[in-house]
């Protein structure tokens, strides 16, 4: 049957009533088998990943979650397994001029490795914004980095002009049924890895994983549920659902990098009206807060786009109590410097990184009576800065500012209570 990019030998069939996220009939040459063939075609090239139980998590959602870890893929997403389906079942006259593709960094650093594997020359377009980590990784794993445009659609409109000039065969990160295939295979694992399974949470970006997932799952197991999780900052599967999918989403600056799409997959769309259950959105303060628990807690390292099923289950934002639930980690390619700044945001959110600013009389020793009375209150003072001329205070008068490292917000409570009984005046930030 023909789609959007080309044909697919797979196995066609009517969609049948409406799914519980609208009214759906359409022709989808995708069914349960093209995801078990996936699944043999890619067997020893990908790693089949472990999915663990978290108890800490469990603890604080109400339900019995396991984390599928795809970060640890070889390329840290679970991207290889569509790009491995999709490039092993190329003929000899596709694989012949080299593939080209479009990536926010994980699926063209999954094509890098299997092209490399199978010996396929390789060119991967990404956004100018992509992470360093990312557009190294993809040139050491062996194709050529073209970078281009501030998003994923600049990037996608330069690699088909490329495409058009040199006769490369696309390789679409989410629009090919190959792609989806191979994508589901992770469902097909985790039916033999979790018994009584009651729920999985899926990322969602172009929408290849989480139609993937939901096919396998339904195909096989009809009451599992399927929850997809978007950054509300690209809600385009969302919206797809409510309007029209050709409508590309206005988008803005997020840290779940790798979900950051403009425009979902048509045939994504079908899948999920028909199979998918619900769909959350996620602002950016709980993602952030979801990879720095991962790190802290889970000791895993995990990029925004993989945190976000575990930031709508810490949030409430899906029905997962009581149920044993697996959270798909998709990816775990975060750059180091937003990581950092993760870590620095979540300190503060949780109380153990405060900042004060305190108006003292300028006069000598206030400073040492000062940090005398923080060192009472075993706070630690990270960073202080005295500034008697451009702060605005009154005339005899500076303003201390302090960067204290404290164990939670009554431990700065503690501070402020103290200082107010010294009485000093101040702001905290």
């Amino acid at each position: 049957m023909r789609l959007l990019h080309g044909s697919f030998q797979g196995n066609s069939r009517l969609m049948g009533p409406p799914g519980p996220l609208g009214a759906s009939i359409v022709v989808v040459a995708l069914a349960i088998r093209d995801v078990q063939e996936a699944e043999r075609r890619i067997s020893g090239s990908v790693l089949l990943t472990p999915c663990a139980s978290s108890q800490l998590l469990s603890e604080l959602t109400g339900a019995s979650l396991s984390l599928k870890c795809e970060n640890l893929q070889v390329t840290g997403s679970f991207k290889e397994r569509g790009a491995c389906n999709k490039l092993s079942a190329l003929s000899a006259d596709e694989r012949a001029p080299g593939v080209i593709t479009a990536s926010a960094g994980n699926h063209g650093q999954a094509v890098a490795l299997h092209a490399s594997r199978l010996g396929i020359s390789s060119t991967v377009v990404m956004p100018e914004s992509t992470p360093l980590v990312k557009v190294t990784s993809t040139r050491r794993l062996g194709a050529k980095v073209v970078l281009h445009g501030s998003n994923y659609d600049e990037a996608a409109e330069r690699a088909a002009e490329l495409q058009a000039a040199h006769g490369y065969t696309y390789i679409h990160p989410f629009d090919d049924p190959w792609v989806i295939a191979g994508q589901g295979t992770i469902a097909l694992e985790l039916l033999t890895q979790l018994d009584g399974l009651d729920a999985v949470v899926v990322p969602i970006g172009g929408g290849g994983l989480i139609a993937g997932i939901a096919l396998a799952l339904k195909e096989s197991r009809p009451e599992i549920e399927v929850f997809g999780v978007e950054s509300r900052t690209f809600p385009g599967m969302k919206l797809a659902l409510e309007g029209d999918i050709r409508a590309p989403v206005p988008g803005g600056k997020t840290i779940a990098d790798g979900i950051a799409v403009r425009r979902v997959d048509a045939l994504a769309v079908d899948i999920v009206r028909r199979y998918v259950d619900d769909i959350a959105l996620v602002d950016e303060e709980e993602i952030a807060e979801a990879i720095l628990l991962l790190l802290e807690r889970e000791k895993t390292v995990v990029e925004g786009a993989g945190a976000v099923g575990v930031a709508a289950a810490l949030h409430n934002h899906l029905p997962l109590g009581g149920k044993r639930v697996a959270l798909i980690l998709s990816g775990g390619n975060i750059d180091v410097n937003l990581v950092s700044r993760v870590i620095e945001r979540g300190l503060v959110k949780t109380g153990r990184l405060a900042r004060l600013l305190v108006t003292a009389p300028d006069v000598a020793g206030v400073l040492s009576g000062l940090t005398a009375l923080v060192a009472k209150t075993r706070a630690n003072i990270l960073e202080i800065n005295h500034d008697r001329a451009f702060s605005g205070v009154e005339l005899g008068e500076t303003l201390i500012e302090l960067v204290l490292e404290t164990h939670g917000d009554e431990h700065i409570e503690l501070v402020c209570e103290s200082l107010a009984k010294a009485g000093y005046r101040f702001e905290r930030r």
